[in-house]
């Protein structure tokens, strides 16, 4: 969780009212077009967020250059998704973008962009050292198998800088804007402490049984839990019904592996990819060490609506003033694909948080503090 003391404040008429335009259209001139029209009057903004489909991935550079000229701010961050979201709607499939512009203090944002190697020199810039970045808004591209490794560098690098995003979903390439079109590593936006935010993620998932301690395992593969075969463990939690059909558990029971230092009970959610009912063996999206904790959880549309009902319910009770914008990133399983086609992921945030500006997308794994989950609903308040 991002807390109190990784927020700073500003005074409130140093940044205007967030604005925000989404659109879909065949041609992406129509639904720039149309967002610039529902953005009005952008004097002053100086940072703009632009989220896109894929299908409009072939035109990206066109794009970014027209809101630049058009709207005359210079700094823009984003990616595309094969989902993308804004203030109660999501567009999965179609051609479509979201974009949100505003105001920060000057000096209190710095967009950047880097590849592995690069990370280090984000250090000797002259801003890192003056404004001491607390807070930043990240997209990482999910080809590049350091990617995990450079989430947990940069913010270490940045004096344990929280991160929040998202990596690019793509049926194709997977670029993302950070001024220039940029791709392979990670890219963003970094705010001082001037900036105050609150952020806070939904699991998506309910715990269907105890904790459980890896006995045995090998790379991905457990072999035996609390000393007893992993797959008799497993089963056990899940019910004779579900072990009596394997088959079922796919796409709805999960691992989890508890994050360590949790107050809220965070856990990074994996997937079961095999199990070996010939030698009790579970394998799972990661890799494991004797000794680590691990349960299992469930994932449906009612525990899920349930989770991001409480988390919002929390976020709430932290703020004392509408947002004045938001960011949500939500995994590409989620939305559509858990909810159901109509919004309804992002109409629960709009009916328990009220309407106020907000863009986002479905990405291939999110970014909350130095790890990346799956399955997660990340969502940014801007006060």
């Amino acid at each position: 969780m991002y807390d109190n003391k990784l927020a700073g404040s500003f005074q409130a008429n140093s940044m205007q009212q967030f604005k925000v335009g989404h659109a879909t259209a065949e041609q992406w001139e129509i639904a720039a077009k149309e967002c610039l029209e529902q953005l009005g009057q952008v004097a002053g903004a100086n940072l703009g967020f632009l989220y896109l489909t894929d299908l409009f991935l072939k035109d990206l550079i066109d794009i970014v250059a027209f809101f630049k000229e058009t709207t005359g701010i210079q700094d823009w961050v984003g990616t595309t998704g094969i989902g993308i979201c804004s203030s109660g709607i999501e567009y999965f499939d179609k051609p479509a973008m979201a974009v949100m512009v505003a105001q920060f203090p000057p000096q209190s944002f710095k967009v950047f962009s880097a590849s592995d190697k690069e990370l280090v020199s984000l250090l000797d810039e002259d801003w890192y050292d003056d404004q001491q970045p607390m807070f930043a808004v990240v997209h990482g591209d999910p080809r590049n198998i350091r990617i995990i490794e450079m989430i947990q560098r940069l913010s270490e690098q940045l004096n344990e800088c929280f991160l929040v995003g998202g990596l690019t979903s793509s049926r194709d390439n997977y670029l993302q804007i950070a001024n220039k079109i940029t791709e392979g590593g990670l890219s963003g936006v970094l705010f001082s402490k001037e900036v105050q935010v609150v952020t806070q993620l939904s699991q998506g998932c309910t715990a269907i049984g105890p904790r459980h301690q890896i006995t045995d395992c090998s790379h991905n593969i457990i072999i035996r839990l609390d000393n007893l075969p992993a797959l008799d463990v497993f089963n056990q939690d899940i019910g004779e019904e579900l072990a009596s059909d394997l088959g079922k558990v796919g796409g709805y029971i999960f691992a989890a592996l508890p994050v360590a230092g949790s107050d809220l009970g965070d856990y990074l959610v994996r997937t079961l990819i095999g199990i070996d009912p010939q030698h009790k063996l579970l394998a799972i999206g990661d890799n494991v060490q004797p000794g680590m904790s691990i349960l299992f959880t469930r994932r449906d549309i009612e525990s899920a609506s349930e989770d991001l009902v409480r988390m919002l319910n929390h976020l709430r009770s932290r703020i004392h003033k509408p947002p004045k914008g938001g960011i949500y990133y939500s995994c590409l399983g989620r939305g559509k694909n858990l909810f159901g086609n109509d919004s309804q992921e992002l109409k629960i945030i709009q009916n328990t948080l009220g309407d106020f500006p907000l863009v986002g997308f479905f990405a291939n794994g999110e970014i909350y503090h130095q790890r990346l989950y799956g399955y997660t609903g990340i969502l940014t308040l801007f006060l």
